[in-house]
């Protein structure tokens, strides 16, 4: 079964628009609390959101949805995604809600879901969500109507959360970090974790207004925090996103690290404590200058779909601990059950401070192909894989690399976008290529 409203992140798209209207949003909090109802008798949810002014409307249209299916409802306030996926399992709760639009501007927004392990559901349960979507509303009678709570200091118990994952034994003082949370549901959370272990802690893009989610900070527009590194000498910069599951570092240099990077120290940093490290699942556009490196070390390394919800199920068939994406979703299954940004930051500097060596030290053997992406944008309903023109040109292209790099072109499962990469040790290369597949793509 094809799904209608789900993609490879939960449901997302422009306020007012379908599908992120509030009648939508009631029906399907109702299909949902529907769907909970089949295995349990009073199902609890709990419901968190980023910063973005349309959370307040979405918030209660989830609360009366959920409600009239009979189905209890705690709201958590402005609070990280892999903050509610914590909370979901900490509390016992059936399910796990999140209303944001993670990186994407503050016109969008989106809706959610994490189990009650705190894990993203499978496309399964997706797809008996939208079953139910498409049969009448049963409405529960008075005396059966869900409640809702507020759960108090949400974010200070995962802040506590946070910083369990830290080495007991390790401090970060002396240590000048400054935070970027992308005026996101981080905007106090982020700051407070580094303070509070000892960090100097200078925070930008931690006053949002409701309109600046993601606008010029954060870890899609790094440069603002690479400008205030520089600015006060910080040791590193930590960029999240608006709904704080990516991460991007900056060094003292002001050098960017992305997420294929620091999947690699991550792992590096286990074998260099004498842990086992049987693999690592990256994605379909991981650099292949990191499976290189990890094969030298004996790590298995195994692509899965773009989403790091596809990487956690690899991970899980796999039964191994470290997977993530070069956009900064990283997943460390001993730390969180899900991706999360500020508790990767944390493996990374404890990884920094416990080997008294930078970033850069830590890095040196895992130099990165150049690696070009282009965004093209295509109808929603165009079938991108009948165009002749890009066929004939991907296959040319893949002549020319020969083996010394690789293609990718697949769609966007957020945005109406074909993403082509092409990824060759020489630069020029890269970029000439994906313009020959970017020009094809448009031409079709």
């Amino acid at each position: 079964m094809s799904r209608k409203y789900f993609g490879t992140d939960g449901i997302r798209g422009t306020v007012g628009q379908a599908p992120i209207t509030p009648d939508f949003v009631l029906r399907l909090a109702h299909a949902v609390g529907r769907v909970l109802r089949r295995t349990q008798e009073r199902p609890t949810v709990l419901i968190g959101k980023d910063t973005r002014i349309s959370g307040y409307m979405l918030e209660a249209a989830l609360e009366s949805g959920f409600n009239s299916a009979g189905v209890d409802v705690v709201l958590l306030g402005p609070l990280p995604t892999p903050g509610v996926a914590y909370l979901t399992r900490a509390q016992r709760a059936s399910l796990g809600v999140v209303i944001s639009a993670s990186h994407n501007p503050y016109p969008d927004n989106g809706i959610k879901f994490f189990s009650a392990h705190g894990t993203k559901l499978p496309d399964a349960w997706e797809e008996e969500v939208e079953a139910a979507l498409e049969q009448p509303p049963m409405w529960a009678d008075s005396a059966n109507l869900g409640k809702t709570r507020r759960l108090g200091d949400a974010a200070g118990r995962y802040i506590e959360f946070c910083k369990s994952t830290f080495d007991h034994d390790i401090s970060l003082r002396g240590v000048k970090v400054v935070v970027d949370a992308a005026h996101g549901a981080a905007y106090q959370i982020a700051p407070m974790v580094f303070h509070e272990l000892g960090a100097d802690v200078i925070a930008i893009g931690c006053a949002p207004d409701g309109l600046n989610i993601n606008h010029e900070v954060g870890a899609t527009h790094p440069q603002a925090l690479v400008h205030a590194v520089g600015a006060n000498q910080a040791d590193y910069g930590i960029a999240l996103d608006g709904d704080a599951d990516r991460l991007q570092i900056v060094d003292a240099n002001g050098r960017l690290y992305n997420g294929d990077e620091l999947l690699y120290l991550m792992a590096s940093d286990r074998l260099a404590r004498d842990e086992h490290v049987p693999g690592v699942v990256g994605t379909l556009m991981t650099n292949i200058a990191v499976e290189q490196a990890l094969l030298r070390r004996g790590v298995k390394f195994v692509r899965a779909k773009v989403g790091d919800r596809y990487v956690l199920e690899e991970l899980q068939r796999q039964h191994w601990l470290l997977g993530g994406e070069g956009s900064g979703h990283l997943l460390a299954l001993d730390c969180h059950t899900t991706g999360d940004g500020l508790i990767s930051a944390l493996q990374v500097l404890q990884a920094c401070v416990r080997s008294g060596k930078s970033l850069a030290e830590l890095l040196a053997d895992v130099p990165l192909f150049p690696q070009v992406l282009l965004n093209v944008r295509i109808n929603p309903d165009q079938d991108w894989k009948a165009n002749t023109a890009l066929a004939d040109a991907m296959s040319a292209v893949q002549a020319e690399l020969a083996g010394n790099g690789r293609i990718l072109v697949r769609a966007s499962g957020t945005e109406p976008l074909l993403r082509v990469m092409v990824e060759a040790r020489d630069e020029q290369q890269a970029s000439r290529c994906a313009q020959r597949l970017a020009d094809a793509a448009r031409a079709g």
